[in-house]
């Protein structure tokens, strides 16, 4: 049941009243989309610290994971996917293999490489925060039906798709899609 108005409905009712020379009609879907955001972000972090695992090394963990067996890869290949510097990259290689969630090997396509490995230790945490984080993604999202679920899906792919795809905003103000915040896609 949809509540007959919501806290971004006030928002948006106050700026329409104080400015009504703007169209303040964008803030009906991205502030509900900030707002659930956050109770993402939120739900994510919970399911996280539930495995003890923090945001990044759950990232780190669900690269390898992704990446099917061996489980591994390049250390460049981490910074592609986690969108981090290599330098940042290295640092969080050292501190999972500090915890034994990782191991690093020489490549044995390239001598002069070296190649992350998730552990079966890694792969036990990734794999019992992801159940955990699907179940708690699920709960956020039990107030659509499938089809409602689907077709949200369809239009968020075709916002997202442009920033996704590398293509400049072109507008001034609008991030530029390579300035990527560190939010983590399971």
């Amino acid at each position: 049941m949809v509540p007959e108005e919501d806290e971004v409905d006030r928002i948006v009712g106050a700026w329409a009243r104080e400015r009504p020379d703007l169209d303040v009609s964008p803030l009906q879907v991205l502030s509900r989309v900030s707002r659930l955001a956050r109770h993402l972000d939120l739900a994510r972090r919970a399911a996280f610290a539930e495995h003890g695992l923090d945001t990044w090394e759950f990232d780190v963990l669900s690269a390898l994971r992704r990446a099917g067996e061996p489980y591994a890869l390049s250390p460049g290949r981490l910074v592609t996917q986690t969108l981090v510097t290599s330098g940042t990259m290295t640092n969080r290689i050292d501190r999972l293999e500090q915890r034994g969630l990782v191991a690093r090997s020489p490549d044995p396509a390239d001598r002069r490489g070296v190649v992350v490995s998730l552990t079966g230790t890694g792969q036990s945490h990734v794999d019992a925060a992801m159940a955990d984080l699907l179940e708690r993604e699920r709960s956020l999202l039990q107030a659509l039906d499938p089809g409602e679920r689907s077709v949200l899906a369809a239009a968020l792919r075709t916002l997202v798709g442009p920033f996704d795809s590398g293509r400049p905003s072109g507008r001034p103000g609008l991030p530029d899609p390579g300035d990527r915040d560190e939010s983590v896609v399971p």
